[in-house]
């Protein structure tokens, strides 16, 4: 699966994206598919993730502000992100293609810039 990432960019705080996380390959719609970012100094983390079939999770330090939704007819994953604040800049990727056997995703996308200033 090849990942494809965008919709980052400067927005001030209490702004609003929508990150999309477009993907080749017939198997997207049947697997899970993550956002995640990384700070600058900080280790990636899991912001929240779908499902194939529609139950997902939210980190909580963006629950309440941050929603991910699937449309498979496009093989897109969506997230939007309302009442950013500046400590959600970071890169932000989406992966795909969970692998039971190391448990990671096995495709990453390229990541997309988010930059909410003060």
């Amino acid at each position: 699966v090849q990942l494809q990432a965008s919709g980052g960019g400067l927005v001030q705080t209490g702004g609003s994206l929508r990150l999309s996380c477009v993907a080749s390959g017939s198997i997207f719609s049947i697997n899970a598919v993550g956002w995640y970012r990384q700070a600058p100094g900080k280790q990636r983390e899991l912001v929240a993730l779908i499902n194939g079939d529609g139950s997902s999770y939210i980190e909580d330090s963006v629950k309440g502000r941050f929603t991910i939704s699937r449309d498979n007819a496009k093989n897109t994953v969506y997230l939007e992100m309302n009442s950013l604040k500046p400590e959600d800049t970071a890169l932000y990727y989406c992966a795909a293609d969970w692998d039971v056997a190391t448990s990671d995703f096995r495709s990453w996308g390229q990541g997309t810039l988010v930059t909410v200033s003060s």
